[in-house]
């Protein structure tokens, strides 16, 4: 497993990299954990409805992973896991829950207690949706990932329904443990947790 820091990035200059990878990892490349930071963009997944975009002046760009509308940007974690479930157990639903056990696990880390909510994919706490997740799959080869929130400004949020969800409240970490929460200490603690949690709850064959 390579873990790559690749810093504020643009997003379709990510998702190129991300493509890379994915043909790199079907001809039996090194699984890849990339963690950044994206520069202002909302997205929505291939079957996410416009009417989630609250704000006319919002263009969002269209992309091939699950989910509806989300918001990316500075000071928030964002991970694409380029992983092969080819030899993972090809369980679509399970490498699901696995990131929301790993984003949890790496909450609980820093004090903070998240949850999941039956029928709905991320992770919460008492005052709010804190992480996101949004994936695709090429031949059983994974991108997209998740997105953990980490400044206290959530405000973006406001111009859309996150992830189709009409008056969905968002919460970062920095808003829960009220002390400043920065993307590069969750950087350090995401690199060293994910593939020790990846083996536990995926194991390669």
């Amino acid at each position: 497993m390579v873990v790559r820091d690749v810093g504020l990035i643009g997003y379709q200059e990510a998702f190129e990299l991300q493509e890379s990878l994915v043909a790199q990892v079907r001809e039996g490349g090194a699984e890849t954990l990339l963690l950044l930071e994206h520069h202002p963009v909302y997205t929505i997944g291939a079957g996410g409805n416009l009417g989630n975009l609250l704000d006319p002046a919002i263009e969002a760009v269209r992309v091939n992973r699950g989910g509806d509308v989300t918001y990316h940007g500075p000071g928030q974690l964002v991970g694409y896991p380029i992983l092969d479930l080819g030899r993972r157990g090809r369980d679509l639903h399970r490498y699901l829950r696995f990131l929301e056990c790993f984003l949890i696990d790496l909450c609980g880390c820093l004090g903070v207690e998240g949850f999941t909510v039956p029928g709905k994919t991320g992770v919460w706490t008492c005052r709010g949706k804190l992480a996101a997740i949004g994936v695709g799959v090429r031949s059983w080869v994974t991108m997209h990932g998740f997105s953990l929130n980490a400044a206290a400004d959530v405000s973006p949020f406001g111009s859309i329904n996150p992830c189709g969800m009409p008056e969905c409240r968002i919460t970062s970490l920095t808003l829960e443990r009220r002390q400043q929460t920065t993307v590069p200490d969750l950087k350090a603690l995401a690199g060293q947790r994910f593939e020790a949690l990846l083996e536990s709850n995926l194991p390669r064959s």
